[in-house]
């Protein structure tokens, strides 16, 4: 775990896999393909650092311990991967001013952000991992040849690098249209938000946030032609 290109080569492999996962059970849910990650390729970033960290605290743990307890480096990594999920979902929220996910409705969760029911899944998905998906994985690389990998290393940091940064471009922009909601007219204001629908797809809260100022919206032009009229028949009779 020592070799930096390799370990970005793992970090890559988990966001892949972490993307397929949550988009087969969101398209499968929605009965239509739903890309359901915040970068625009089929990679979700939060999978791929989670399963790093969970992997660098067994090879911590294996190093540094010889009465190594596969509990404790579960415990350990549901952890960490919790904070990340934790901070993730606050760094989401305060870009889109909604949440990408929302707990509240589980049992003793914090602020939506996190719970104890998916901290359980995290725990599952870490022994997984250390006990038989990285093994496999390790096993596979071992065949990718110092110069190919390192060919594969760049390229894969450059599309992230781009990914990342058109994808933050888009939400900056998406969220300065909610946030300014009241500057465009309700027509304008629509064609504007469906331009960024696989936003709206991957996180159907922003749609909710979206529907729901649209509402306003809709009921202040309604009312205020209702006193238009209202003024209107005053000044006859």
């Amino acid at each position: 775990m020592n070799d930096y290109g390799t370990l970005f080569l793992f970090f890559t492999f988990y966001s892949f896999l972490g993307w397929l996962i949550e988009t087969t059970f969101a398209s499968i849910n929605r009965k239509s393909f739903v890309n359901r990650g915040f970068l625009n390729g089929p990679f979700c970033p939060i999978y791929g650092l989670g399963a790093v960290l969970v992997l660098q605290i067994s090879s911590l743990i294996d190093t540094y311990s010889e009465n190594y307890s596969i509990f404790v480096g579960i415990l350990l990594s549901v952890i960490v991967v919790t904070l990340l999920e934790y901070a993730t979902g606050f760094i989401l929220e305060k870009l889109f001013n909604c949440k990408w996910w929302d707990y509240s409705d589980n049992y003793a969760n914090i602020r939506g952000y996190i719970c104890p029911q998916y901290s359980l899944l995290w725990g599952i998905l870490a022994f997984l991992v250390v006990q038989i998906i990285q093994p496999l994985a390790s096993s596979a690389f071992l065949y990718v040849r110092d110069k190919v990998k390192t060919y594969i290393v760049l390229f894969l940091m450059i599309y992230f690098m781009l990914d990342t940064v058109k994808s933050t471009i888009d939400a900056l922009k998406l969220r300065h249209i909610i946030i300014n909601h009241l500057n465009f007219p309700v027509g304008i204001y629509c064609n504007k938000i469906m331009k960024y629908e696989r936003f709206l797809k991957a996180c159907p809260r922003i749609m909710i946030l979206i529907l729901g100022i649209a509402n306003q919206n809709i009921r202040g032009v309604v009312n205020d032609k209702i006193y238009k009229i209202k003024i209107a028949f005053k000044n006859i009779f």
